[in-house]
């Protein structure tokens, strides 16, 4: 059994697979000082909540955008499972030529989602991941990581009115029932709502401009359930895009994995 884990800077996902069946998946709250003991334990009591024995976790692989978990991830994974986990970074055998000016600086997770979203709707393709960021990514028709976007997440813009406003309060990000808000909380949840989906709508079109052709637009990431509903260009929501590119990756350096364990 494989146990993959992406984690991202606001959230972590964690993913059991049986072959190319994912049968758990979790999603926790990242935090940055979080030690070896600490994620073994918690994943040990995640695992025993499932009745997954611990024992049958005989691969794993980590994709991390926080550089400081990252000793406490590999710890982790020698302490609690006796293994040596694949990481997801440069040299790493993903089956995606990386297009961008500097291959190095492209998040890991983005990678992770173009291999998956190319294995899984072809090409061309674009993957919006809304989390902490909204990340725009772009594929080619012959699977090629072109490059992408980065824009503020949602939680950053509604953070940010009320961090450098003085009046205005933090909100609940949701829809609101008219456009036109009666108060300032409706009026900011408008905004932040209806604004981020323009936006979100002008880039997809403008990616799709530059490619040259409609592109199938697949969408995951921790707000997914809020904003994509609204959006039309949006074509699938996959919420397990990034656990099944983790397992693609892994699939594909299984064979040097198993060379360099003998």
């Amino acid at each position: 059994m494989l146990l993959a884990l992406d984690v991202g800077n606001t959230s972590t996902m964690l993913g059991v697979f049986e072959g190319k069946k994912l049968l758990y998946r979790w999603r926790l709250a990242t935090i940055k000082n979080r030690t070896v003991d600490e994620y073994g334990i918690l994943i040990a009591n995640l695992f025993s909540s499932r009745g997954v024995p611990r024992e049958k976790i005989d691969a794993l692989i980590i994709a991390c955008v926080v550089p400081p978990l990252m000793g406490a991830l590999e710890g982790m994974s020698h302490k609690y499972f006796s293994l040596t986990p694949l990481i997801v970074q440069p040299g790493i055998k993903t089956g995606m030529p990386i297009l961008a000016e500097n291959p190095s600086e492209v998040g890991a997770d983005r990678i992770v989602n173009g291999v998956a979203a190319y294995s899984k709707y072809g090409g061309p393709v674009i993957v919006v991941d809304f989390g902490t960021a909204t990340t725009f990514d772009a594929i080619s028709v012959k699977g090629e990581y072109l490059g992408g976007v980065i824009a503020p997440g949602i939680s950053i813009s509604a953070e940010a009115l009320f961090q450098e406003t003085a009046k205005l309060p933090r909100v609940d990000i949701r829809k609101p029932e008219t456009v036109i808000g009666k108060n300032t909380i409706a009026s900011m949840q408008s905004g932040l709502f209806y604004g981020y989906i323009g936006m979100v709508e002008v880039i997809i079109k403008k990616i799709e401009k530059e490619l040259g052709q409609p592109s199938f637009v697949v969408a995951t990431g921790g707000w997914v359930d809020i904003i994509a509903k609204e959006i039309k260009l949006i074509k699938k929501v996959d919420e397990n895009l990034t656990l099944d590119g983790l397992r693609i990756i892994y699939e594909r350096n299984r064979e040097q994995l198993l060379i360099k364990r003998g």
